[in-house]
């Protein structure tokens, strides 16, 4: 039999002081049953990332034609692709020829670092994408964090990430392995 997803409730505020951002989001996110709570919650730091009045979160994991996160003109055209993890160079390619701007935020530590050495010279024609790496403890600490009923706070600054969750405090260092432009 299969499993259902498990329904989160997290309000998610965001202060990023580097894109002048702030704003309470209001989200009711449902967890794939493959879906570990260290990927839910770099799933909900990229929204944080790039959140913006008109990001929404994907069908994700029970889709393989969409991203996790994107940013849709009402017209239906991307804006923004967000994915997380190790995505094929294939992916990677037709995520930039469907969206104006692509940002993978990869983690998982060592396997990370071989994906990124087997793409990366194949990813070089790309402007419009942006490949952001989250270290394996950072990540790791955040999934500790997670519960069903959350109010995770974001603060950006100079590029620091702070993740407030529920008063427990986790630092983010994210590391940009490619620039888009």
């Amino acid at each position: 039999m299969a499993q259902n997803a498990t329904i989160y409730k997290i309000e998610l505020s965001v202060s990023d002081m580097d894109r002048h951002y702030y704003e309470t989001h209001k989200l009711t996110v449902a967890k794939h049953p493959s879906e570990t709570d260290e990927r839910l919650m770099v799933r909900m730091l990229a929204f944080a990332l790039n959140a913006h009045e008109k990001l929404e979160l994907t069908k994700g994991l029970s889709a393989d034609d969409e991203p996790d996160i994107w940013q849709k003109q009402l017209s239906g055209e991307l804006d923004l692709w967000v994915a997380l993890g190790l995505p094929s160079e294939k992916v990677v390619r037709q995520s930039c020829s469907k969206a104006k701007a692509v940002v993978v935020y990869s983690y998982g530590g060592k396997t990370a670092e071989i994906w990124w050495n087997k793409i990366k010279n194949s990813t070089a024609r790309f402007a419009n994408l942006q490949v952001v790496n989250f270290s394996e403890k950072d990540t790791a600490e955040l999934g500790k964090q997670a519960s069903r009923t959350m109010k995770l706070q974001v603060n950006v600054q100079d590029g620091d990430v702070m993740v407030s969750v529920d008063g427990n405090i986790v630092y983010v260092t994210p590391v940009k392995w490619k620039n888009a432009g």
